[in-house]
């Protein structure tokens, strides 16, 4: 389910937490779902489990999961964790479309590589 990457620089549980993110924006994880135990991820990973707990405190802080004492952890808020995804994204959009212009990328060509992608994927228009 999770798998880190050595050559990240990023703490392991910054990369635990984008890792679960991710799973939660790709409709892997939904809401009622729970997470590994603390010690089962960590065995999984071969890392400490506080590395983990760590990990889950900062995603139950952000109100991503809740922990409930004695049962796990279990996905809380989908919808809230994928609008500040698509938030992200949609500034990562406009940083790379100013860039584009500024390097003479016309709007047809960005329409055409978008088309491309989308199509690619068989997404389609939406």
């Amino acid at each position: 389910m999770i798998v880190l990457d050595p050559g990240d620089r990023r703490p392991i549980y910054a990369q635990i937490e984008d890792k679960f993110t991710d799973l939660i924006v790709l409709g892997v994880l939904n809401e009622g779902d729970p997470l590994p135990s603390v010690r089962q991820l960590a065995a999984e990973l071969s890392i400490n489990p506080n590395t983990v707990q760590r990990a889950y405190l900062d995603l139950e802080t952000r109100g991503v999961i809740n922990s409930i004492r004695g049962k796990g952890n279990y996905v809380v808020d989908t919808a809230k964790i994928k609008e500040a995804r698509k938030g992200e994204i949609l500034s990562e959009f406009r940083e790379v479309t100013k860039k584009a212009k500024d390097g003479g990328i016309s709007v047809t060509e960005l329409k055409s590589e978008i088309y491309a992608i989308y199509h690619e994927k068989g997404e389609g228009e939406k």
